[in-house]
C-alpha cells in the first residue's frame, strides 16, 4: 500500500438491511453495509478506514483518510489519504484524494479534486544529460 502507517481496525458495523437517518461520526474503522442518510466523518485525530460495501448507499459527505467504496455515494467524498473505487462503486459528486486507486467498472459522476498536499508534491526529474 501507498500509507505505511497501520490501518486502523474496523470496529463498527452497519449492517445490511439497517437504515441510518442522521450524520455518522466514528473512529478507527467503519463498514456500511445498509444504508446511510446523512454525513458520515471520521475523527479528523486518528487514523480511519471507511468501507461502503457493495450492499451500501450513503447519501451525504464522506470523509475518512482512507475510503473504500463498492457500493453508492450520493454526495462528496474526500479521502484525506487514499481512496479506492472497487468495480461496483458509483459515486454522484466531486471527489477530494490524496492518492486514487480505480478499478475497472467503477463510475464517479463529479469532478476529480487532488488535494492541495498532492499538488504542492512535484516529482523530481532528472535530465539524462547532467549524468
Amino acid at each position: 500500500m501507498f500509507n505505511k502507517k497501520k490501518q486502523p481496525a474496523i470496529r463498527s458495523l452497519i449492517a445490511d438491511g439497517n437504515h441510518i437517518e442522521g450524520h455518522v461520526h466514528f473512529t478507527d474503522g467503519l463498514r456500511v453495509d445498509g444504508s446511510v442518510v446523512g454525513d458520515v466523518r471520521s475523527s479528523e485525530d486518528k487514523n480511519s478506514i471507511l468501507v461502503i460495501s457493495e450492499t451500501a448507499s450513503v447519501t451525504g459527505e464522506v470523509h475518512a483518510d482512507h475510503v473504500i467504496v463498492n457500493g453508492s455515494v450520493k454526495g462528496p467524498v474526500y479521502a484525506r489519504r487514499m481512496l479506492e473505487l472497487q468495480p461496483k462503486a458509483r459515486i454522484e459528486g466531486d471527489v477530494y484524494y490524496t492518492s486514487l486507486e480505480m478499478h475497472q467498472g467503477a463510475i464517479i459522476a463529479g469532478l476529480l479534486r487532488p488535494t492541495p498536499a498532492m499538488m504542492e508534491e512535484k516529482p523530481t526529474l532528472k535530465l539524462a544529460a547532467n549524468n
